[in-house]
């Protein structure tokens, strides 16, 4: 079934094909990639697998396709892409129609994913031209906001609506050669982040460009071109027209990319931070100095636990946020009323899944106690055996880095966390007796109820109730040697 290998001419569901562009039925399997004449500009180990096999098959077909984007940029710059993305002239239908194993996704932005054993995916977009080009009567005063972006082109076409000229090379598996149309190569030399085309219109098209434009200064130690910064602060204000979840999935990946002490330096001086987390903003700028120090030390040391390769949630990326929102006003119990309100307006506009919210809270109230002096042996799972203790303990970590305080009460938690039982099994109980481990062993079952004078045993319902013992009836005489009643 996830056989990339395995064709369907004509499946169910999809969208027309013309005939002319349909596989040969008797295709089963596709041929390596010819060698180019000259010696690959990306050494062909360095490719991924499973998306040459896409690519080849595309090309059996008689179809255009490269390797696009941020693989391209990666590759050149000596790093390991995260994924491979691939750009054809064949229409979704006409990918769909090529691998049985593909599925057609997203309303503004058209895509196919070739699925592979293991929960790979590789994705497939079409060549597309910019919207707004073929657009008539396009003043200074227009709406350029992009809402749908399914205008097909060519290859040269699709580079050139791309945001960012690195973002904007191509890859020609069978020529082993770059292509660039936009000056890709040259700002990847000069480590220099700048938009294809005219900076203000670009930013127009999309501000949330201004995010990603520093998202990836951050990521790639890179520079951002002197106008593309200027549009950007000068439509920071527009970010609040696109929508929610958009904006907060950008500022996820800002966290999770290894510069966000970098990163949120060029939010504030661009603008974006007092349009996409104003309650943030207002609380760094409300007691000067000190809470930007405090808050960059937090980042960095968030840099620092991703760069470890350790897995790091959303709440513990947001938590990290959220914990600088009302820092010295910080009730009792409770969430601070700053990353309170925070947390509701993510929910209901952000689509921040509730559970993720709920979890966040949790993690930031576990703080005092992570901190706090030992506490006495408790029955229950306690602190230790909750599912946000993870993200607590990570948050305390951040915590303890950027301030060089509590390394005493992190260790004892860790090591309560990783220290085996006396039978080699992990610990029932986390530091000081709170509760079972996550994972830990199972309590040992209730000791079996005897049985009554009568050889019967009772049974209990839910709830310990007792269930009516089924006895002899009335005028029946009870058994010899029974006391009376």
């Amino acid at each position: 079934m996830n056989d990339p290998h395995s064709l369907d001419a004509s499946p169910a569901g999809t969208e027309p094909v013309p005939h002319h562009r349909r596989p040969p039925p008797s295709l089963a399997l596709d041929p390596p990639p010819p060698a180019p004449d000259h010696e690959p500009e990306i050494a062909p180990e360095r490719l991924d697998a499973e998306a040459v096999k896409v690519v080849s098959r595309l090309h059996h077909v008689g179809h255009e396709a490269y390797f696009v984007g941020g693989c391209v940029r990666d590759l050149l710059l000596g790093r390991t892409p995260k994924d491979f993305d691939i750009a054809t002239d064949a229409h979704p239908g006409e990918v769909r129609a090529v691998f049985r194993n593909c599925r057609l996704i997203g309303r503004r932005f058209r895509l196919a994913h070739v699925y592979f054993r293991g929960g790979k995916i590789v994705e497939v977009a079409t060549f597309r031209k910019n919207p707004v080009d073929v657009l008539e009567d396009v003043g200074a005063e227009s709406d350029l906001l992009i809402t749908r972006d399914n205008v097909f082109g060519t290859a040269q076409e699709d580079a050139v609506r791309r945001d960012f000229t690195v973002n904007g090379l191509l890859y020609d598996v069978f020529a082993g050669r770059v292509i660039d149309h936009v000056g890709g190569r040259a700002d990847l030399e000069a480590h220099r982040i700048a938009t294809i085309g005219d900076p203000e219109i670009r930013m127009r098209e999309d501000p949330v460009r201004a995010l990603r434009a520093i998202r990836f200064a951050a990521r790639l130690g890179f520079a951002i071109e002197p106008e593309t910064f200027a549009a950007m602060r000068r439509h920071a204000g527009e970010i609040a027209r696109c929508a929610p979840p958009r904006v907060l999935e950008e500022i996820l990946k800002i966290l999770r990319c290894g510069g966000a002490a970098r990163a949120f330096e060029l939010l504030r001086s661009s603008g974006a931070l007092t349009v996409t987390l104003p309650a943030l903003a207002t609380a760094l700028d409300a007691d000067g100095e000190e809470p930007r120090r405090r808050f960059q030390a937090h980042l960095a040391a968030l840099d620092a636990l991703v760069r470890s390769g350790e897995e790091v949630s959303d709440a513990v990326l947001l938590g990290t946020l959220l914990m600088h929102l009302g820092h010295a006003g910080a009730p009792a119990h409770g969430t601070p009323g700053g990353a309170e309100a925070l947390l509701r307006e993510l929910v209901q506009t952000a689509r921040l899944p509730r559970r993720i919210a709920e979890r966040i809270r949790l993690a930031l109230q576990a703080q005092r106690h992570l901190r706090g002096p030992p506490q006495r042996r408790r029955r229950g799972r306690g602190l230790a055996g909750q599912l946000y203790f993870a993200d607590a303990l990570q948050l305390l970590a951040v915590t303890v880095k950027a301030n060089g305080e509590g390394a005493e009460d992190l260790a004892r938690w860790q090591a309560a966390r990783s220290r085996p039982h006396e039978d080699g099994q992990p610990r029932a109980g986390g530091p000081e007796g709170f509760g079972p481990e996550p994972g830990g062993a199972p309590p040992a079952k209730a000791e079996a109820v005897p049985p009554d004078e009568h050889g019967r045993r009772r049974r209990r319902r839910r709830g310990g109730r007792r269930r009516r013992h089924r006895g002899a009836g009335p005028g029946v005489a009870p058994p010899a040697g029974a006391a009376p009643a």
